[in-house]
């Protein structure tokens, strides 16, 4: 008895040592992989589409990363220096703004007194110097941190490419690793396909989506240093709540101070129309989906922005869904409607 005791806490300990180990050594390169499994979602519909054609798994896995791969080698070849150039822009334009005279002539009212102009105006100084440095410093910062990058974009699409052709394999293998019962796991599956989803779909992609249509109207109207507000749009349209209307207003208010009256007009509608085109495409991509509640979908998006960097947008949803649901299916609590619920 004592002997198969000690053999069993033996075992555990090794376990858990190896699997400590493992944590540390895949650590580096972890949000890649997540990236790779959260990319195989997206896109294994299309994959099963091309299957249909090709009918070889490995190689149509590899037409499909290769393909997103060469998008992602050209879209960082041509537009790193545009960006690093045009965050420079942004930094110098931020020195020499003068926010009192364009705080005055927004709300004259409010700002009549010169020393709380002043002070507003100092305060404001100081975040948009704060956040227009760092994002100066960070896109300067890809060209020094290319290798790393590189080895991180070979492990998304190394993982990308083996979730796509061995999903049935891997899917089974989780199934038998985790420790409920079949009808659990089976229910636990059919909910975190559901919620996972919704999560990317309705987010993520539709969110995108908006920010890409913002991100149009700033380039007709020839907006200055759009290449830079397109992709601050894109990741404002997928938080939730927020959306591109944060890049779209400013510019708007900028147009109409400069005496532009046509291109404010243009981008307000743009800014309209990017903030309600997900009526039109929710009922499209997640219809009939669990949809995760929006404070916990904020919760998770700003959450994972801060632990695991721009990655966590989708990863820090995810996590939260996934807890919920598991919580949900496992002690078949209705009470999880308030946090997910169906659309």
């Amino acid at each position: 008895m004592e002997e198969n005791y000690f053999k069993k806490f033996t075992t555990a300990i090794i376990f858990l040592a190896l699997l400590v180990l493992a944590f540390f050594l895949l650590k580096p390169v972890l949000l890649a992989m997540i990236g790779g499994f959260v990319l195989a979602f997206i896109f294994y519909p299309v994959y099963n589409k091309l299957l249909k054609v090709i009918k070889s798994r490995g190689f149509t896995a590899f037409i499909l990363c290769a393909f997103l791969l060469l998008i992602i080698i050209a879209l960082l070849w041509f537009l790193t220096p545009v960006l690093i150039d045009e965050s420079i822009k942004i930094y110098r334009a931020s020195q020499s703004m003068d926010l009192v005279s364009i705080l005055k002539g927004i709300l004259p009212s409010l700002f009549a007194s010169q020393e709380s102009s002043e002070q507003i105006g100092s305060i404001l100084q100081g975040f948009i110097t704060k956040a227009t440095n760092s994002l100066m410093n960070y896109l300067s910062n890809l060209v020094l941190e290319l290798p790393s990058i590189l080895m991180h974009i070979f492990v998304l699409f190394f993982t990308f490419y083996y979730a796509l052709k061995d999903k049935e394999k891997i899917t089974k293998a989780i199934q038998e690793i985790l420790p409920f019962s079949d009808e659990v796991v089976k229910k636990l599956f059919n909910s975190t396909k559901e919620i996972t989803s919704s999560v990317l779909f309705g987010q993520v992609v539709i969110g995108a989506i908006q920010g890409v249509v913002l991100a149009i109207g700033l380039f007709v109207f020839n907006i200055p240093n759009a290449l830079v507000l397109a992709l601050i749009s894109i990741v404002a349209g997928i938080f939730p709540i927020i959306g591109p209307a944060i890049v779209g207003v400013p510019v708007v208010i900028s147009l109409i101070i400069g005496g532009d009256a046509f291109s404010a007009i243009g981008i307000l509608i743009f800014t309209i129309l990017s903030s309600t085109i997900d009526n039109f495409l929710r009922p499209m991509l997640v219809a009939k989906r669990a949809k995760l509640h929006t404070a916990i979908a904020l919760l998770g998006t700003i959450g994972g922005l801060l632990l695991f960097g721009v990655l966590g947008i989708i990863i820090g949803p995810l996590i939260l869904a996934y807890l919920i649901t598991l919580i949900g299916v496992y002690k078949n609590k209705p009470l999880l409607g308030i946090l997910i619920k169906q659309e």
